[in-house]
Formats: C-alpha cells, structure tokens, sequence
C-alpha cells in the first residue's frame, strides 16, 4: 500500500514539475509567435500604407492635371469664339515668358510662334477679351510682343458710342492707358468702350480694347485727360491670338492712307472749335 502510494506521488510530483517546465515554454514560444506574426501585419500594413500614398500623390498629380486641362480646354474655347474680321486669318500661339531686354525695359511676352508660322512684325495680338498687343520681332519659331501698355505703343482707336477719335498710349501700368489728343469739346462719356480704329491698317477695325475709366478737362490745354483700363487681362496671359492681315494691294493702301488724313483733318478742327 505504502509502495503504490509512494509511486502515485512520485508520478504526481513528476508530471507537475515536468508540466511547470513545459509551460514557460510554451508561452514563450506562443508569445513569441504572436509578436512576429503581429511585426509581419506590421509590416504589410506599412506597406500598404506606403502604397496607398504613392497612389494618393499620382492621383493628385492627375487631379491637378486635369484641372488644367479644364482650364486651358475654357480659355481655347473661349479664343475658339472669337471671330476674325473679314479676309484676316488667325493662328493660335502659347506665350512662354514676359518681358525681355535689359533690365525688362519692354512691357513685353515671347510667344512660340514666328515668322514661319505666321508670327510677323506688326502681328496684332489679342484675346477673346480684347486687344493685347502686337509683335515687334520674329524669329523663324518664336516671336516677341509688345503689350498694350508699353510706354512705347501707340494704337489708334475711336469710342463706340459716340465715335471720338484718339490715340491710345501705354502708361507703363498693367491697368492703366492714356487716350491722347481727344479735342475739349469732344463727345466722350465715362465707361465707354474704345475700340481700333484700323487706321493705317496696323490693326482691324472695330476690335474691343480698352473702357474708358476717367475724363478730366483743363483749362490750359485743347485735349482732355482721358484714363483707360485695358479689357484683355495681361497678367495672366497663357494662350493668345494672332490676327494675320490680308495682302496688301496698292488699292487698299492708298485707301488706308485717305482715312488716316481725313481723320487726322477732323482732329484738328474739332480741336479748333
């Protein structure tokens, strides 16, 4: 009896000693299996998250992207609009930098067209919105224009409602133009739209560019002070056209020449009165 107890306790205490051993190990082994298992999600989760950002960066990319697409597809819609005048032709072009010479003394835009593209000197340059400039050289590619408010740009225009004649001159401010030698007794009202006057055959006649924002007179001088705002925006210039001329015949230079004297007469007296 004694022996069998003695046995039955022997095997009890050995089977608990050898399950306390056993049992450390096991969680060891359990917890350790846990960790890596919970470091390999880790791991792929970091790796998703890694990818899941590229894709957020490449859609972004195309998201902006396509707004601009958006963008440029409403302005060459817009340009699309614009109807030349009769026997003139147009060519789109794309401005790629503003202002050239030194020290940017011209008020000024390269464009990616030039004279083999239809880009010549004198080119009028415009937008749906108005008048921009013109183009004072051309290259065989590229060509370079001269903005409207260039100190140097001269542009002769007349009112639209009351067909006051003038000359439209640059101030060297992005918003702001001068019309010169507009008589004092003049017809001329504020918020009035000036537009070419196609005199000399530089530009079209009729082509919106400019709305008159102030008139003041003086007691010393025959002319008002005339202020103007341009109407084509040209600070933010992207894709412009450019208004080719139709030939010019001997006919209708000397035509061009007659109007520009009798303009220029009709100053003079108006100016006289």
């Amino acid at each position: 009896m004694r022996s069998g107890a003695v046995d039955r306790f022997a095997a009890n205490t050995g089977l608990e000693f050898t399950g306390a051993v056993l049992k450390p190990g096991k969680w060891v082994v359990r917890n350790a299996t846990d960790l890596w298992n919970e470091y390999i999600y880790l791991q792929d989760v970091q790796q998703e998250n890694a990818r899941l950002l590229t894709q957020v960066k490449n859609l972004s990319f195309e998201l902006a992207d396509a707004r601009e697409n958006v963008a440029e597809l409403k302005r060459l819609r817009a340009l699309m609009h614009l109807s030349p005048p009769p026997m003139w032709d147009r060519v789109a072009a794309r401005v790629l930098s503003y202002r050239i010479g030194v020290q940017a003394e011209l008020d000024s835009i390269i464009l990616d067209k030039g004279y083999m593209n239809g880009a010549e000197k004198n080119t009028p340059v415009v937008t749906h919105e108005g008048v921009v400039g013109r183009i004072v050289k051309a290259g065989p590619t590229t060509s370079s224009a001269l903005l409207l408010t260039d100190l140097n740009s001269r542009i002769a225009v007349i009112s639209s409602h009351n067909r006051t004649r003038g000359l439209l001159v640059g101030s060297g401010s992005r918003d702001e133009l001068q019309l010169k030698y507009v008589p004092i007794n003049a017809e001329l009202e504020e918020g009035e739209l000036l537009v070419t006057s196609g005199l000399a055959g530089a530009y079209p006649k009729g082509l919106p560019i400019a709305k008159i924002v102030s008139i003041t007179h003086s007691d010393i001088s025959l002319f008002k002070t005339v202020k103007a705002k341009p109407l084509a925006g040209l600070s933010n210039l992207e894709e412009i056209i450019l208004l080719q001329a139709p030939p010019v015949t001997a006919e209708s230079e000397a035509t061009s020449l007659s109007e520009e004297k009798n303009s220029s007469k009709k100053v003079e007296q108006n100016a006289t009165h």
